[in-house]
């Protein structure tokens, strides 16, 4: 049943993300729950479910949106760019705060937030942060949203073979933090392998591997058990428990699987491919 529709005249919405609820607030029927939305023009636009309105619009980029996120917190929006640009904006006061040009020429093709506690990697900060982006670079942040402070924790640049492929042809690159195992990130994209990579932040290396039989197209870590959902371009889902196990294969797609997600519960599995969205329950994991 659609609820809501919010309509932007002449201009796609390439990301969205939810803010997310205070730690420890239970849901509320009253409280309004906010969307926000990256488009082409490089406007971000945040949208009141239960008003049914625009709230706020913000024009942080030159070029179109390609991933945006929520702090953990909701205090903060991450909008990255086409252009490989990273913005951090106030949605209270509609300002951009800091603009980091780290991984400009390459698109963004992830943002995920993290909490933390400052002294797990000797910095301070209250949350850390990755950015993505194609050119098979991952950046990991720590930031003090009160302080102002947003220091670079770590870089990664993963190796992969000349082909003769523009870079759009090319499977995307995909990372996130691995929800059962603190100071670890899980990587995938084009390389001189097809496997998934599990690096350590503290210790400066990537302790596993895991291989594939294609290349990723979408990656989603469960929050409630060690299983990794990974999606590929002939439209197979596959379920990896971590670090090892049998996977468990699915088919039911039309098309590359290029976006899948776990619920927050962990007990269902949204994926989508090009004409298709479809919804597995996890009973077993």
């Amino acid at each position: 049943e659609l609820v809501v529709q919010f309509q932007v005249l002449n201009q796609s919405c390439q990301c969205l993300a939810w803010k997310p609820r205070p730690v420890g607030v239970w849901p509320c029927p009253s409280e309004s729950q906010h969307v926000v939305a990256g488009y082409s023009d490089g406007t971000v636009r945040v949208f009141s479910v239960s008003r049914t309105e625009m709230e706020l619009k913000m024009h942080p980029h030159a070029a179109a949106l390609t991933a945006i996120t929520y702090s953990t917190d909701g205090e903060m929006i991450l909008s990255g760019g086409k252009d490989g640009t990273v913005a951090i904006s106030s949605p209270r006061t509609g300002m951009t705060i800091h603009v980091l040009a780290d991984h400009k020429g390459s698109p963004i093709t992830v943002l995920q937030c993290t909490r933390k506690q400052y002294h797990d990697f000797g910095v301070e900060g209250g949350e850390l942060w990755l950015a993505t982006s194609s050119d098979r670079r991952v950046s990991v942040w720590a930031s003090d949203w009160l302080q102002d402070k947003c220091e670079l924790l770590d870089w990664l640049s993963f190796p992969a073979p000349a082909g003769p492929e523009g870079l759009d042809s090319l499977p995307p690159s995909l990372a996130a933090f691995c929800p059962w195992e603190h100071g670890v990130l899980v990587y995938v994209g084009f390389g001189l392998q097809k496997e998934a990579l599990f690096y350590s932040l503290r210790k400066k290396q990537v302790l596993k591997k895991i291989s594939l039989p294609a290349f990723a197209t979408s990656l989603s870590l469960s929050p409630a058990a060690p299983f990794m959902a990974i999606g590929f371009g002939d439209r197979l889902l596959r379920l990896q428990p971590c670090p090892a196990g049998a996977p468990q294969d699915y088919a039911g797609h039309d098309d590359t699987v290029h976006f899948c997600r776990f619920a927050p519960s962990g007990r269902r599995l949204l994926s989508a491919s090009h004409s298709a969205v479809l919804v597995w329950e996890l009973t077993g994991a």
